[in-house]
């Protein structure tokens, strides 16, 4: 092991392949997976925020996500992380009657890393009674937009976080958004 934290741990390995007769040397990121919460409301928006990133100096808007700190945990406790993250960042629950309807996961950066991240729609949401946010979160804004808007945004390179593209991308494969921006 090069590095460890509470958040990642870097290895080199010598790792064979198919591909090749001699085994190759690699580094790879190792982090726990993740989730990408596509909150809609009631009318049919999402919900996006703007957080600021240390790591590249910026504020980006995005969906909001967060860690699975759980490395065995099943698909119930990966949901419960779905919906305290959704509160987190947002200030917004899943509404009485609605759904949390699971999109499968997808991998951040495979040359790199092994994390994965899972996604869900999250439907209808509405504003929680008292927002409960995480210490040392840095949102500074959390606002609605419908999908039109949202494939302006991305078009425009206003969205531009791994996490939501895909989550975006998943949606319209699915038929649940369209990404016309006109």
């Amino acid at each position: 092991m090069d590095f460890s934290n509470a958040h990642l741990e870097v290895v080199t390995e010598k790792v064979r392949t198919p591909s090749s007769a001699e085994p190759k040397t690699w580094t790879t990121v190792r982090r726990k997976a993740a989730v990408v919460v596509a909150p809609m409301t009631s009318d049919g928006k999402f919900l996006i925020i703007k957080e600021e990133r240390i790591p590249i100096r910026a504020t980006l808007w995005s969906m909001p996500a967060g860690q699975v700190d759980k490395a065995d945990a099943d698909e119930k406790e990966i949901e419960a992380v779905a919906l305290r993250e959704l509160h987190e960042e947002t200030g917004y629950d899943l509404a009485p009657g609605g759904e949390v309807i699971p999109l499968g996961f997808f991998f951040t950066s495979a040359g790199l890393t092994d994390e994965h991240c899972y996604f869900f729609l999250v439907k209808p949401v509405q504003r929680a009674p008292v927002h409960k946010r995480e210490e040392g979160e840095a949102i500074l804004e959390c606002r609605a937009v419908d999908d039109r808007e949202l494939s302006r945004m991305i078009s425009r390179n206003e969205i531009r976080d791994s996490n939501t593209l895909a989550i975006c991308a998943r949606l319209a494969a699915r038929g649940l958004i369209s990404l016309d921006p006109r």
